[in-house]
Order: structure tokens, then sequence, then C-alpha cells
């Protein structure tokens, strides 16, 4: 039989075990998110996957906010963050720092996540707003753009949803 675990029982990190845990290399970059939810969403994601930061940018909200609480659970006390004006910048100050960078989105030419590689090199990984995706001039700049295979009628996802699915696909092999 299969007992659920109470939490005393989950052996997590404290905050500060967590901030000084090695993460994985990974930024993910929200371009532009309106949805306060989604935000703390991708906040709890980083946290459970061990993500090295968040670049929030254009008019995603920031921390504190408590609307983007409601959903990280505390994550934005664990989780590095940084705030850009613009997506752009925030793609400069990545290429400058040597991420390989990219977009999320539906693109001619895209990788299908299920073949896309990562071999620990610094990543990062742009999720664009929930009406129109990432912008063309960050996808433009991006060194990759990963696709999520879809056969639904709706052809998109949650940007929340989305997150949680590139991140467990590229850094599942990590938790064996």
């Amino acid at each position: 039989m299969n007992k659920k675990l109470k939490n005393e029982e989950l052996n997590r990190l404290s905050n500060e075990e967590f901030k000084s845990a090695q993460k994985h290399k990974i930024v993910i970059v929200l371009d532009n998110i309106r949805s306060l939810n989604n935000v703390g969403s991708v906040f709890r994601t980083a946290d459970a996957f061990l993500i090295e930061k968040i670049f929030l940018c254009g008019v995603t909200g920031t921390p504190p906010n408590k609307e983007i609480e409601k959903t990280a659970l505390g994550a934005t006390s664990s989780v590095n963050w940084n705030f850009f004006k613009t997506t752009l910048e925030a793609v400069d100050h990545l290429k400058q720092n040597n991420y390989t960078v990219c977009a999320v989105e539906q693109a001619q030419g895209s990788t299908l996540l299920n073949h896309f590689v990562w071999n620990n090199f610094p990543l990062a990984l742009i999720f664009g707003n929930e009406v129109y995706g990432v912008e063309q001039e960050v996808v433009d700049l991006c060194d990759h753009v990963i696709e999520i295979p879809q056969g639904g009628t709706k052809h998109s996802l949650n940007i929340a949803v989305s997150t949680g699915i590139v991140l467990w696909q590229i850094i599942k092999d990590k938790f064996k």
C-alpha cells in the first residue's frame, strides 16, 4: 500500500539550503506575462526543479505581491529573480553571459521539445505572453526555438503549464 507522506517526511530544503544548493544552469525568462497567478506558479515550479533564476520582463509582475504569492507559496523567497524593462535587455544580458537562449514558441523551423537535448550548458528559456506569445523581435535573437508538440484544437497551453512541461523534459534525467 502507498502511504501518502506528511510534509515533515518530504525532506524539503529550507530557504537557506535552497539558496546554497547546486542549481540547474537554467534561467526562465517571462516575456510580458499578464497573470500574476502564472508568475507565482512559475516561481513554484522553478523552486521544485532547482532552477538558477527567473527574469521578469516588461509588464510581468514582480514580488512582493499577494497575487503572485497565492500560487508561489513562498517560492519568491527561495528563487532568485531579476527585473528587466524589456525582454530584449534580458536576452542581451544572457548572451553577454554565454547562455544559450531558447524561445518556447510555435515557429517555422522550431525543434520539437522531445528532440531538444540539453547538455548542462547555461540555458535560458523564454516563455511568452498568454495571448501573443514570445515577441517576434525576441524570437529573432534566440539560438533555438523549442515547440511543445500538441494535437488538440487550441494549439496553446497555459504559460505555467508550458514551463513545467519544458523544464521536466529538459532535466528529467538529472533526477535518476
